[in-house]
């Protein structure tokens, strides 16, 4: 009898020990779910916090790119306005010798009483005036006359006829018939001129 009350307790204990075997087990499944579980929703968050950080990224780009576009555009309008008024700086300079025309023309209506030869004076001091304030507007822009001393240079000069001439060589420039003009180093307009035999 004592025998299989021995029995009976190491069964019992083997019982027990199996029970609490298996309610570990039980929990650490309860606690592997539960951190499944948990995996699951970072796994979520992190899909939703990658998500707003895309779209914040398309919202960035396409700002950046708007802005883009606009400056293109504004660059293009503003290549497009300097291209029409390149000319504005030149054309101001250009009043200043009207204005002496001008008021030569208002002079000859103010002088009728004055004699012929003086009044002459006067108008031919006003067309040299205008003349001057023309070279000045020339010089600020770079536009020079071409030197017409010397020999004759196709890439300057269009001879439109030869001439005898005992006071210059052949090839050398005898008369000026239109002056020639230069912007900086390019050609505006070949002096006409004429050339000796």
């Amino acid at each position: 009898m004592s025998e299989n009350k021995e029995e009976l307790n190491e069964e019992q204990v083997n019982q027990e020990e199996v029970e609490q075997t298996v309610e570990e087990q039980e929990q650490t499944c309860e606690n592997q779910d539960e951190s499944c579980e948990a995996k699951e929703l970072t796994a979520e968050e992190k899909i939703a916090e990658l998500e707003a950080k895309l779209k914040e990224s398309e919202d960035k780009y396409f700002r950046v790119h708007a802005d883009f576009e606009n400056i293109k555009k504004r660059l293009e309008k503003e290549k497009y306005q300097a291209i029409d008024y390149a000319s504005e700086k030149f054309a101001k300079d250009l009043l200043m010798p009207i204005d002496t025309l001008e008021m030569a023309l208002a002079a000859e209506e103010a002088a009728k009483e004055l004699p012929a030869e003086e009044l002459l004076a006067k108008l031919k001091e006003g067309v040299e005036l205008t003349i001057k304030n023309f070279y000045t507007a020339f010089e600020k822009h770079d536009i020079s006359i071409i030197e017409t001393d010397g020999e004759f240079d196709p890439n300057f000069h269009d001879a439109v006829m030869q001439v005898d001439s005992e006071d210059h060589k052949t090839g050398e420039i005898v008369q000026v018939m239109q002056k020639g003009y230069k912007f900086k180093d390019r050609l505006l307009r070949a002096s006409m001129v004429s050339i000796a035999n």
